[in-house]
């Protein structure tokens, strides 16, 4: 089968190949899918150049993707849960990545069935940026009347984001730039902040929860914003020891990370706030709470570009230059 590897770390045009490799075994819990699509997301070039090296160890070469829509074609013989010719979709584990394929073999307990108003193209744009919304809210206690700020609003976890956090009854601060602000509006924000004509640092104040996409100052500016008691959640600024530990690093380096994250730790003591970085994890219930909204139209897929996979390179490029509006999907059927 034809599949996008990683060959090193460095520049995603000189560190990825395709290759042919035999179509991948099946373990007992596993199903196999004939993939349809697959989503790219900013950690997929982000560990090709090499910014993951610490948390994530590599042997090249080795696959890339981890967002998947497609067929099930073979399961093994302790799987109960799904049928020969189920659609399905789902965030694989890190251990079994390589998306941008045409088959992937993978426990069938992190795999749901694909909603039934979507199309492969659509219904892989969600795994990762749903999972990841949902676990960071939850870890928030998001609840209905909260205000949250939400950056990078025409992004595909904002534009997700913004959705779910309506669906939930929070009102909604988000960031964008003046030729996407009528667009959000219409997702739902309650108050789009045209960064290019705006400070958002002057409009929102004593808020409840802040999503953070963007890190750097944008952490620690997040508790300008936030009540006493509120709470920032990361997914890309520093570790928070909790997190450090889940990942395996040792006391070294977790003494490392708490002196890069000194600011942070300060502002948070200040407003008695949380803060807490999320790694997301695969959760096939999860997608099934997912596959209700979408079922009810509560949410619907953001699709900016859709790649064939023998451009899969080109749509990496593409999502890093930082414009998209919405998911970039690579299409293999």
């Amino acid at each position: 089968m034809k599949t996008l590897q990683i060959t090193g770390y460095g520049k995603i045009e000189n560190n990825l190949a395709f290759a042919e490799v035999n179509i991948p075994k099946v373990g007992n819990n596993d199903i196999l899918i004939e993939i349809h699509a697959a989503s790219v997301n900013p950690i997929d070039y982000k560990i090709v150049e090499g910014a993951l090296k610490r948390a994530i160890k590599l042997t090249f070469p080795t696959p890339i993707g981890y967002d998947v829509s497609g067929i099930v074609i073979k399961k093994g013989e302790d799987v109960t849960d799904f049928e020969l010719n189920d659609e399905v979709f789902a965030r694989v584990p890190r251990e079994r990545n390589g998306t941008f394929a045409e088959y992937i073999a993978v426990d069938s307990s992190v795999v749901a069935k694909k909603p039934n108003n979507l199309n492969f193209v659509e219904a892989a744009s969600i795994p990762l940026v749903g999972l990841t919304t949902i676990q960071v809210f939850e870890k928030a206690n998001m609840k209905s009347g909260d205000k949250v700020l939400i950056h990078a609003g025409s992004g595909g976890i904002g534009t997700f984001a913004i959705q779910y956090a309506k669906s939930k009854g929070a009102y909604v601060y988000t960031t964008t730039s003046t030729k996407n602000v009528d667009w959000i509006k219409n997702l739902g924000a309650d108050r789009v902040i045209d960064y290019k004509k705006e400070n958002y640092l002057d409009i929102v104040k004593d808020i409840d929860i802040v999503y953070d996409t963007l890190g750097k100052n944008y952490t620690i500016d997040a508790f300008k914003v936030i009540k006493s008691g509120g709470k920032v959640i990361s997914i890309i600024g520093e570790l928070d020891d909790e997190t450090a530990k889940e990942l395996g690093l040792n006391s070294f380096i977790r003494f490392l990370l708490s002196l890069k994250r000194m600011k942070i730790t300060k502002q948070a003591k200040k407003k008695s706030a949380m803060y807490k970085f999320v790694l997301m994890q695969p959760n096939a219930s999860q997608l099934d709470d997912i596959t209700v909204l979408i079922e009810k139209q509560s949410l619907k897929p953001i699709i900016d570009k859709v790649f064939d996979l023998d451009k899969a390179i080109d749509a990496l490029l593409y999502l890093k230059e930082g414009r998209a509006k919405g998911k970039v999907v690579i299409k293999m059927k």
